[in-house]
């Protein structure tokens, strides 16, 4: 069920979160939040992890299926730092492997089992005992469940250093966080691993690319159609119009040349 805002959680519910905002647990509540996008997703699983792991400790058992990219992975991390127990998929039964296989390679991982074998362990696990005692949650994993949320006053410098790159979001500078996954994380909150990092760049240089290819064609048409205007009036203005219509044309058909090959533009 997709749950209200600030709804109580109850024993043997399951919480779907609803499109487009985050879903946190915080104080045995369920809060649902439009904070800032965990590569360039929302909802998002590493967000709602790191909730859990602050929030319930020990108590939290936490499973990572069939997906792309490394989402996930720095959640599991925080869960098992905090005493919880951690499950993944077996990436040779995912229809996508790179989740589950990010988790393996990056984090402490309890079980990894086919996906058929998930629901059964996660009932015998429910039923044995808590630990007495978890591990006392961290200030970085404090701040970043903070910055989750939103708060602005998170002191990003305790979290990494700032780096050379911007937030593709908001345009801010990006804090490189190493804590065993490179990770990016601007000052209101937008994050990102490394390789969603790299994927939003060469998104934004194809755009760039494909906006600087139309805005040559523009320019050579517009070129084109004030030539025919001058061919009597001013033949040499037109002459030279007509040759930077055709330069511009030309300059354009490299874009689009070096857009449609089969390799990468970056």
């Amino acid at each position: 069920m997709h749950p209200e805002d600030g709804a109580k959680i109850s024993r043997g519910t399951i919480y779907v979160a609803p499109p487009d905002v985050h879903m946190v647990v915080i104080d045995g509540r369920v809060r649902l939040t439009r904070g800032p996008r965990q590569n360039r997703h929302r909802p998002s699983i590493d967000t709602l992890f790191r909730s859990a792991a602050y929030a319930f400790g020990s108590r939290v058992i936490a499973a990572v299926l069939t997906g792309s990219l490394r989402d996930g992975t720095v959640g599991l991390r925080a869960i098992h730092s905090r005493g919880g127990v951690t499950i993944v998929q077996d990436p040779k039964d995912a229809k996508f492997p790179g989740m589950p296989r990010s988790a393996l390679q990056s984090a402490t991982v309890d079980h990894c089992v086919p996906l058929a074998g998930i629901a059964p362990l996660m009932v015998s696990l429910a039923a044995e005992p808590v630990p007495d005692e978890a591990p006392r949650p961290t200030k970085e994993l404090e701040m970043e469940v903070r910055h989750d949320q939103g708060d602005l006053s998170v002191d990003l410098d305790h979290l990494g250093k700032p780096s050379y790159f911007t937030c593709p979001e908001c345009h801010g500078t990006l804090w490189e966080i190493r804590d065993g996954e490179l990770r990016y994380r601007c000052r209101v909150g937008h994050g990102y691993s490394a390789e969603g990092l790299i994927g939003h760049m060469d998104e934004s240089l194809e755009n760039t690319l494909w906006a600087a290819a139309r805005a040559l064609v523009e320019t050579a048409h517009l070129k084109e159609r004030v030539t025919k205007r001058l061919e009597e009036k001013n033949p040499e203005l037109a002459q030279r119009l007509r040759a930077e219509s055709t330069l511009t044309r030309r300059r354009a058909d490299a874009i689009k040349k070096i857009l449609t090959e089969d390799k990468p533009i970056s």
